[in-house]
């Protein structure tokens, strides 16, 4: 009798609107299942079901929404199809933005007094870094490339990571340097733990997925595709190399997470595929607002309540924390923030950050997170990852033009704050305090700084970033946007007569010398149609051949009657 249409609908309206919005659910997907976990990331607690029975079977004092459901909160079919025709579909899932960031994030540390025996509360206000990685990715893939084409990047020819040497190298050309800079050794206190490189570990990655660059002996050199990357808009290239990064099947961003062990053994055969698991985030994160900011719990939660959840392994079981036997990992929803969660840090951290689809808030990895404290093995830990420190991340315009949410790139203009005044002198003076950590980091990188609020244009420091990569662009723009003034003439004179300088000579590739018996020889191969598009003369035996085009030019040769050994 209850099941008939209309005391249905009287008991569904003694509901209140959690509990509504639970058989709403349930009503109108494929499941029928109740799921608590998806249920209470997307509406933030979970409906009443009233009491369960303790361990003598009494107290049982269920709901009016227990009516809706048998054993394990299963909904029959006939009973859905009932509920369809006057439950409302439920509410969409909205993601959270955030209008603005805090400049700090309060942590609380508990210190151990040696003298009283007792542990204090301590509280600590952490300043929050933001980077505004849209341009400065297109700026860092230039000069990464020129870095391989100079034969200094060095990766393992067993695990294509890139050598301690080679994160060096590549954090001295990245604009503003990498997320962290971890102390000397000799500045390090015994409990604090090195970070390592983010952007500067994942760069040689990157450009080795998107067929960019190959390892050549212990070094990477520039594929075609890397030479034509240097003069192509680097924007494409960065989009090619994210949809590569997506499909990649040689490396698992999880292996980046230390803590996590049992990866190499018998927890190897039990994880998932990689490229699942990145599509699963790139459509959540295609979901995401442009240029709003979200806290990464929130996108944590939004990823649950969408169901674009994903598994990272099939046999949980087999990874473990510190020691197999005590920190073995058995519940996958009681580590989800350690598994997925930990695994979604990296991506957008290390990854999508690096490519410049995300800019990031962050603080120092160290407390940042509690969500492992209940994880055996961990105690003597500053952080569970380096990434623990992502707060908030925002997606850009460049992001969305990667994700294919925009067919075409427009980046956005930069935000309009008068903070700097430009001298006619060539000097620039702060006028308003704090300038913003991405601010003093641009300056850094093209100027002198002649005292705490003074920097000077000099010729030297700006062919000196031009040559590593760097566009003296941004630096005009940054200007500009942070006088809210036309520049002095002076300046404007002096920045063009750089630029000038810096475009007289053109990096065009690697290219073979190739020597002439006679110079006869050289001549004829120089001019004759079938060499002469793929070679030039130099001097009077030798002929330069470009890299991209020594196959071509072999060919030639050989029409010619004559061989070229390799």
């Amino acid at each position: 009798n209850y099941l008939n249409k209309t005391n249905l609908f009287e008991l569904w309206r003694k509901l209140d609107n959690l509990q509504q919005a639970a058989i709403a659910e349930i009503v109108h997907s494929s499941e029928t299942q109740f799921d608590a976990v998806k249920f209470k990331a997307k509406y933030g607690q979970l409906p009443d079901f009233g009491t369960s029975s303790n361990y003598y079977g009494t107290n049982h004092q269920p709901s009016l929404l227990g009516l809706f459901f048998y054993s394990y909160n299963i909904m029959p079919d006939e009973l859905k199809e009932i509920l369809k025709t006057f439950v409302p579909p439920p509410i969409e899932t909205k993601m959270k933005t955030v209008k603005e960031i805090p400049q700090t994030i309060r942590q609380q540390w508990q210190d151990y007094n040696f003298n009283t025996r007792q542990y204090e509360q301590r509280v600590e206000d952490i300043p929050i870094v933001q980077r505004e990685m849209e341009r400065v990715a297109q700026q860092d893939l230039m000069a990464v490339l020129r870095l391989i084409n100079a034969g200094k990047i060095a990766v393992s020819d067993k695990t294509n990571y890139p050598t301690a040497a080679t994160i060096k190298a590549i954090t001295s050309v990245l604009s503003g340097g990498d997320f962290y800079i971890d102390k000397e050794p000799e500045q390090r206190q015994p409990y604090e733990e090195v970070i390592g490189g983010i952007r500067a570990f994942a760069w040689p990655l990157i450009v080795q997925a998107a067929g960019l660059a190959e390892l050549s002996g212990k070094k990477l050199s520039l594929t075609r595709a890397g030479q034509k990357a240097l003069s192509e808009p680097p924007e494409k290239t960065l989009r090619t190399a994210w949809q590569k990064w997506v499909k990649n099947k040689s490396f698992d961003e999880l292996r980046r997470i230390d803590m996590i062990k049992g990866q190499t053994g018998k927890g190897k055969r039990g994880l998932t595929a990689t490229e699942g698991r990145r599509k699963s985030i790139a459509i959540a994160l295609a979901e995401c607002p442009v240029n709003s900011w979200l806290s990464v719990d929130d996108f944590f939660r939004h990823i649950i309540a969408t169901g674009c959840d994903f598994e990272v392994t099939r046999q949980i079981y087999n990874l473990y924390i510190s020691e197999a036997h005590y920190g073995t990992l058995y519940d996958e929803r009681d580590s989800w923030n350690i598994l997925q969660g930990r695994y979604i840090l990296c991506l957008l951290f290390e990854y999508a950050a690096t490519l410049g689809m995300l800019d990031v808030a962050y603080i120092h990895p160290a407390g940042a997170r509690s969500d492992q404290k209940d994880f055996w093995g961990v105690d003597d830990s500053e952080f569970f990852s380096r990434y623990d420190g992502l707060m908030y991340f925002r997606l850009n315009p460049l992001g969305a033009y990667c994700l294919g949410i925009s067919v075409n790139y427009q980046p956005a203009p930069m935000e309009v704050r008068p903070v700097l005044r430009v001298l006619p002198n060539l000097e620039i003076a702060a006028i308003a305090q704090p300038l913003s950590a991405a601010d003093v980091l641009v300056l850094d990188l093209y100027t002198e700084k002649v005292s705490d609020a003074v920097w000077r244009l000099e010729r030297g420091k700006l062919l000196t970033a031009i040559a590593q990569g760097q566009d003296i662009s941004v630096l005009q723009e940054l200007l500009q946007a942070r006088t809210g003034n036309p520049l002095p003439e002076t300046v404007k004179q002096f920045l063009a007569d750089i630029a000038a300088r810096s475009n007289s000579l053109k990096d065009k590739g690697t290219a073979r010398i190739i020597e002439c018996a006679d110079a006869a020889l050289a001549v004829l191969i120089a001019n004759d149609s079938r060499t002469k598009p793929y070679c030039m003369l130099a001097g009077e035996r030798c002929l330069v051949v470009p890299t991209a085009s020594e196959t071509k030019f072999r060919n030639g040769v050989m029409k010619l009657g004559y061989s070229l050994p390799k």
